[in-house]
């Protein structure tokens, strides 16, 4: 996912790219640049293609509660809630 210009970061800084609204259904094989939570919420699975899993690392960290207002800025192909609402931003058709 490369950006192109500066009207593109703004676009997606404001939301106006498309959204899916999830709750506790997995979403799975997606492309999320981007997950709110306006609610506090609970990731039951997530998987984000640009954070490693290496030796050391704390992505298990995220399978945790996110306080309302958190914003994850990752690649994110799979995510699923056990509570709470994300609104999950993604550019391509899917």
């Amino acid at each position: 996912m490369a950006i192109d210009n500066v009207q593109a970061v703004l676009s997606k800084q404001i939301g106006t790219n498309k959204c899916d609204v999830i709750s506790t259904t997995a979403m799975t094989g997606k492309d999320y640049y981007c997950i709110y939570f306006p609610v506090e919420s609970v990731i039951a699975s997530i998987v984000a293609t640009n954070a490693t899993t290496a030796t050391g690392s704390a992505i298990a960290n995220l399978h945790t509660t996110m306080a309302a207002g958190t914003t994850l800025f990752l690649n994110i192909t799979d995510v699923e809630l056990s509570s709470g609402v994300g609104m999950c931003y993604y550019t391509q058709a899917q």
